[in-house]
């Protein structure tokens, strides 16, 4: 079976060796990975949900709204201990989206489950098709 060969470089380490690396699992919230976030409007509802495992909502996450912007923050804290040996692992996440006009904040939910937080925003209704304007004259 053929190994991939890597390129040396003598002024900054290749992406893959970083990733890679020992300390990439120092890097907040994942052993290497990003946290991943997505937006999406379904059914009259604006939808954000981060991909956060292994946290307490009442503990480590907070969800905010301030004016037109939620921000999402969590905080990650582990230690184990085994015999003669131990772990811990530690960061810290803030992500704020724009929420669409017409939202009322004090509509805004939050649920957490299997590792996923999901902030539900229901969205101002908006009246389509066309309707006639009556124009006045001074007078």
């Amino acid at each position: 079976m053929a190994k991939i060969a890597r390129r040396q470089s003598t002024r900054f380490p290749d992406l893959f060796d970083w990733i890679e690396s020992p300390w990439a699992s120092m890097l907040p919230f994942a052993s290497g990975q990003p946290v991943r976030i997505e937006d999406y409007s379904k059914d009259g509802t604006y939808v954000v949900r981060a991909e956060l495992p292994g946290l307490d909502p009442d503990k480590d996450i907070e969800v905010t709204v301030d004016a037109d912007v939620l921000t999402i923050r969590a905080e990650r804290h582990e230690e184990h201990e085994e015999a003669h040996r131990s772990e811990f692992r530690y960061g810290s996440l803030s992500r704020s989206v724009t929420l669409p006009a017409g939202t009322d904040p004090e509509q805004v939910t939050a649920s957490y489950g299997k590792g996923i937080l999901q902030v539900s925003v229901p969205l101002a209704e908006t009246k389509t098709g066309s309707h006639r304007v009556t124009v006045k004259q001074p007078g």
